[in-house]
């Protein structure tokens, strides 16, 4: 079942377009805090945004920017600020669509549904991690932090991807070897102690310092 995520702040809207959308099948949640917006948008991982332009504390363009960093996903833009400079500014900022308000439910549906069939009938969905604020893409093996994206190699990508599917647990070192070793990769205790020296200075170099914490004897964890 697709999720589609609404973040519009008058709520009468959210909730109108949230209802009518389950009447077809999706699964829709609107956003409440929008000092939040990518805390939400990374936890729900949802196939489709709908993104109103005027919002709280930054508009619908600084998170429609802060979502491409990540993330393929469609992004359909509804508001009611529709003249030609915005629509514009909406697609060169990475928007698929723009529904001028005020809107048919079943028009907005109907765009939602041929949007979606176009992406998903071709293309895998993409899955993210997010932890702290670092948000990590495993459809291409990044990780984005404060607008900064690092590209990961191989090894670096399977041990970010255990730890953080793992958040706030201890990883013992022989489940990471063995994720590694999964990638025709084999590790012994000294290589991954190497990996991990390497992936944390380049975590630093992006602004996150301490990312990965030792547990001496035992294995790794992220906090």
């Amino acid at each position: 079942m697709y999720k589609i995520l609404i973040i519009e702040d008058d709520k009468t809207i959210a909730k109108s377009i949230r209802n009518h959308i389950k009447t077809w099948g999706y699964e829709a949640e609107y956003v409440d805090d929008f000092q939040q917006v990518m805390t939400k948008f990374v936890s729900y991982d949802p196939q489709l945004v709908l993104l109103d332009i005027s919002l709280p504390f930054y508009n619908g363009f600084h998170w429609c920017n802060e979502i491409r960093k990540v993330s393929k996903v469609p992004i359909i833009f509804i508001s009611s600020a529709s003249d030609n400079m915005n629509i514009v500014m909406a697609v060169n900022m990475g928007g698929d669509d723009f529904i001028a308000k005020p809107f048919d439910l079943n028009v907005l549906t109907a765009k939602v549904q041929a949007i979606l069939r176009r992406t998903y009938d071709f293309v895998g969905q993409t899955n993210l991690l997010e932890h702290r604020g670092a948000i990590l893409n495993t459809s291409e093996a990044s990780i984005t932090y404060n607008s900064k994206k690092l590209d990961l190699t191989k090894n670096e990508y399977k041990i970010l991807q255990i730890l953080m599917e793992n958040n706030g647990k201890i990883v013992s070192k022989d489940s990471i070897m063995t994720r590694l070793w999964e990638t025709d990769s084999y590790v012994d205790e000294n290589t991954l102690y190497v990996n991990i020296t390497r992936l944390r200075k380049k975590l630093t170099s992006i602004g996150l310092e301490d990312f990965i914490v030792t547990k001496k004897g035992i294995g790794y964890m992220v906090k």
